[in-house]
């Protein structure tokens, strides 16, 4: 009776803490179809007139073709970069290993606000401060520590032998790890991928040093618009990329498999 009683007590808070990671998306996606001009919860009546709206505002329309661009192109860059550096760090040993692994999560631990007034500071000598390379250099200086990590972890579980002996069978370098380590890590690189995807899609704090009129982002664009007021506009953008990152999570899901893709979350 102890045990099956601590058991429901663990379920229980298990499902209490995810209640309330979910209760903010909740109450964005409820003021989203509320029928009235103002953000009201619970929504006096249900409405899509929001959804209809959003299509001809081109500023949101915009801000989420940019949000998308700079996301790709930080996800390309970061599982890349960081994939990368997994492999050469899997060579390391002893404190090499541990001083590179350091270096390599640095960039978590500097404020955005750091960030942002470096890089701006640094593509004003080119004049490129408000262009898409200087959002996906600075989007990837976060995502890519990221899925180093991750990548890290995941060709820790790889048994190595296998490209050894791919190796040995005659398949060179590149050859033996796309046929052979690319598909067995293959929900590793999807986890890095989506991480990359999510963590651009939501930054707010170096976007906004480096957004200007024509690659403004979501979050910036959300923040000036409630710098005017409550803009149900705001929910409706962020209901559409919390289905969007829902589906491509459940997309990924079904290539590669929940219970892969879950292991190297």
């Amino acid at each position: 009776m102890r045990e099956r009683a601590l058991r429901w007590l663990f379920r229980g808070a298990v499902g209490l803490s995810f209640a309330f990671l979910a209760l903010p998306l909740v109450l964005v996606v409820a003021t989203a179809f509320d029928a009235s001009g103002s953000v009201v919860f619970p929504p006096e009546q249900l409405s899509l007139a929001w959804f209809l709206q959003f299509p001809g505002e081109p500023l949101w329309v915009r801000s989420v073709a940019n949000s998308l661009v700079v996301a790709t192109g930080t996800m390309g860059v970061s599982t890349a970069v960081g994939t990368a550096a997994a492999l050469a760090v899997r060579r390391l040993g002893g404190r090499r290993r541990t001083a590179v692994v350091g270096l390599a999560v640095l960039p978590l631990l500097v404020p955005g606000v750091v960030i942002g007034i470096t890089m701006l500071t640094f593509f004003s000598r080119f004049g490129l401060q408000q262009s898409y390379l200087a959002l996906v250099i600075a989007h990837s200086l976060w995502a890519t520590p990221l899925t180093f990590s991750v990548m890290q972890a995941t060709f820790s579980r790889f048994d190595w032998r296998l490209h050894e002996a791919a190796r040995d069978l005659g398949a060179g370098p590149t050859r033996a790890f796309a046929t052979v380590v690319v598909p067995n890590v293959r929900a590793g690189l999807v986890v890095a991928a989506l991480v990359a995807f999510v963590v651009s899609l939501q930054e707010f704090v170096i976007a906004l040093f480096l957004t200007g009129p024509d690659t403004r982002t979501v979050p910036v664009q959300a923040w000036n618009s409630l710098r005017q007021g409550l803009d149900p506009l705001v929910s409706v953008v962020s209901t559409i990329l919390i289905v969007a990152v829902t589906l491509l999570i459940v997309v990924a899901g079904v290539l590669v498999g929940l219970d892969r893709l879950a292991a190297d979350t």
